[in-house]
């Protein structure tokens, strides 16, 4: 469980670092509506980018007069337009993205730093919480409020052992497609990944996890709890039984690795022993899910 002063501590590590990271909105052409990045069309903004035949009807104030100085026949300037990225960004809030303290923080902070991320780019940004076949839209005063946690409790009450539903999300075209998610369930990855890539999509993926999951030491008699149906049951941890769940681990996302890499998608495993920043340098950039501000 989250308390109040830890969402706002999450947030305020999420913004510092969303000072210096981003996503990675340069990376491709924009169409749409006015803001700082490139688009594809031609519009207002001081980048220079072509001239045509002046047509009557066109504003004068576009002219280019050192050229009808020049040859006598009026040309307009174009620009290149500027437009604001789309970006939809989907959290999946079942139970296992919470069940361990630090696990639960770096799952709030990466929430807040990719909904932060997307807002200081001006993007136009909708946000969808997702557990199983339960799907609830938030606005963004929701995020900076913490009112998603109540939100997302209450989502839990679903079927957790199920994969999120994406069918269920109207993505919209030629957006950036955001899921946060540990993508600790049965599904196929190549389904979720296309759902993501559909109607000329970018998926990006970030998985948040921790080193007791990834690579714990059991051994002897335990009592393990199932993460989303909080059922309880005992084993003895053998080495070969250890061994046999490290193996199944390092299968499961490396089938999603190879799944991202044939779609063109980016994967970025986000630890949680490392400050964010540091664990998102770790593998974020490299994956091509981040890029550096210019600031």
């Amino acid at each position: 469980m989250m308390s109040p002063d830890d969402l706002k501590s999450a947030f305020a590590s999420a913004s510092v670092c969303a000072e210096k990271l981003r996503l990675p909105l340069r990376s491709r052409v924009w169409k749409g509506q006015a803001g700082e990045f490139l688009g594809a069309g031609v519009g207002s903004s001081l980048d220079f980018q072509d001239q045509r035949t002046y047509v009557p009807g066109d504003d004068p104030r576009h002219i280019n007069w050192q050229a009808y100085a020049r040859s006598g026949n009026y040309t307009m300037k174009l620009y290149r337009e500027e437009v604001r990225p789309v970006i939809d960004l989907v959290f999946d809030t079942s139970a296992s993205m919470f069940f361990e303290r630090r696990k639960a923080t770096r799952s709030c902070e990466l929430f807040y730093f990719l909904a932060e991320s997307a807002s200081r780019a001006g993007a136009a940004l909708r946000i969808y919480l997702i557990v199983a076949g339960q799907m609830r839209p938030i606005p963004y005063e929701a995020v900076f409020t913490h009112q998603w946690w109540a939100e997302a409790r209450r989502l839990q009450e679903a079927d957790p052992s199920a994969p999120p539903s994406l069918e269920k999300i109207p993505f919209r075209p030629n957006a950036f497609r955001v899921l946060l998610s540990d993508l600790l369930f049965l599904a196929d990855p190549n389904h979720i990944i296309r759902m993501l890539g559909q109607r000329q999509g970018s998926p990006i993926i970030f998985a948040p996890f921790t080193l007791a999951e990834a690579n714990p030491d059991w051994h002897g008699n335990y009592e393990f709890i199932d993460a989303e149906l909080g059922s309880r049951h005992p084993h003895r941890i053998e080495p070969s039984v250890l061994a046999r769940y490290k193996k199944a681990y390092a299968n499961h996302f490396s089938i999603w690795k190879t799944s991202t890499q044939r779609y063109n998608a980016a994967l970025a495993r986000v630890g949680a022993e490392l400050n964010l920043e540091s664990a998102l340098h770790a593998e974020a950039i490299s994956s091509g899910a981040l890029e550096v501000t210019n600031g």
